[in-house]
């Protein structure tokens, strides 16, 4: 980190969350942020669900909900990235307060649901964007006040679709009342139908991923792995925000919402080294929570991910954090002796289980 974004992240974390999460998606925009360009090498180079990626550290969705920053975004060390969510309709999502930093702990509990500008203004937004060397894909949400949420998803997909490299099917956040409950077996082979069949349908079929909860007991893990298995999506996130509030100390730890950051790394990486299991290798699986380091982002590649996701780090570590995870990430492949990121994944996934 330099200095320079030393004193900007000191600057933001004088103003309350959502306030600084704004600025910095302006300052984006703007081009006051300084951003380095792809991270690549023989060795990062990855292959995920037939997307060519510079390297396996992306960004995970939640951060540009509205497709704002997507050019400076691309050029700031990711390998990919992931904008969202995405609704068919706008809505404001919950009251504010709704985003809280839990700075002893390296997290953030937040409570948005799914506060976006709607799937016309981010399909705007998409449809104009550079395409380069590092996919962009699309989280697809559903309203609150939907009367059927399960074609919501489909219903974003089929308008946003035409414009993404890929998109994830978000029935694991904690902020939309009852939208867990997707993820039961037979709601969720119903829905993840009808989300493949409006991925058939556009000009350019695209990957579908699913984004789980890490909430999940290992029966209703092992029965969404089947339901996965069988529905025709490319790979599984691993994982969205906890409910849990084990070990937090920061005042703020009881606010209501989804817990992300450091706390969050043991058990989704847990759950990744589980779906792992699960799978048998026959779905690419991205690693997201809890990663702040070179060292994290490779402890999930050897617990079964192809690639990974962070969000919550850059509240502490700032946008350069990208750079120096897919840098150090080389780094360890190198020292280990592994020539790709594919001969890393699985290797110490025993150790999670």
């Amino acid at each position: 980190m330099t200095s320079l974004e030393r004193l900007g992240l000191a600057a933001l974390h004088r103003l309350d969350p959502e306030t600084a999460h704004g600025l910095s998606i302006r300052a984006l925009r703007a081009g006051l942020v300084p951003v380095p360009g792809p991270v690549t090498s023989p060795r990062l180079r990855t292959s995920l669900a037939g997307l060519d990626l510079p390297n396996p550290v992306g960004l995970a969705a939640g951060y540009d909900k509205n497709a704002e920053a997507v050019a400076p975004l691309s050029r700031a060390g990711f390998g990919f990235i992931e904008v969202g969510a995405a609704t068919p309709r706008p809505q404001p999502g919950n009251p504010r307060p709704r985003l809280f930093r839990l700075t002893a702990d390296r997290a953030a509990i937040n409570r948005f649901g799914f506060n976006n500008q709607g799937m016309v203004a981010i399909a705007a937004r998409l449809a104009t964007r550079p395409r380069g060397t590092v996919p962009a894909g699309l989280n697809l949400g559903a309203n609150k006040d939907s009367t059927d949420r399960a074609a919501d998803f489909a219903t974003v997909l089929a308008h946003c679709g035409p414009h993404v490299d890929f998109a994830t099917v978000n029935v694991s956040s904690p902020n939309t009342e009852k939208l867990r409950d997707l993820q039961g077996p037979q709601a969720l082979a119903a829905l993840l139908s009808g989300v493949m069949a409006a991925r058939d349908r556009l000009p350019r079929p695209i990957p579908v991923f699913l984004k789980i909860a890490p909430d999940l007991s290992p029966e209703d893990l092992a029965a969404l792995a089947q339901v996965a298995l069988a529905s025709g999506v490319a790979g599984i996130i691993a994982t969205n925000t906890t409910l849990s509030r084990d070990g937090l100390t920061s005042p703020d730890r009881d606010q209501t919402g989804g817990l992300s950051g450091a706390p969050l790394f043991a058990r989704s990486t847990q759950v990744l080294a589980r779906l792992s299991q699960l799978t048998e290798g026959r779905l690419p699986l991205i690693g997201v929570g809890g990663i702040s380091s070179a060292e994290d982002a490779y402890a999930k590649i050897r617990a079964g991910a192809s690639a990974v996701q962070f969000y919550t780090a850059m509240v502490y570590q700032g946008l350069s954090l990208a750079t120096e995870i897919a840098r150090g990430l080389d780094a360890l492949l190198a020292r280990d002796g592994f020539a790709s990121v594919a001969q890393a994944v699985g290797t110490d996934r025993d150790r999670w289980l």
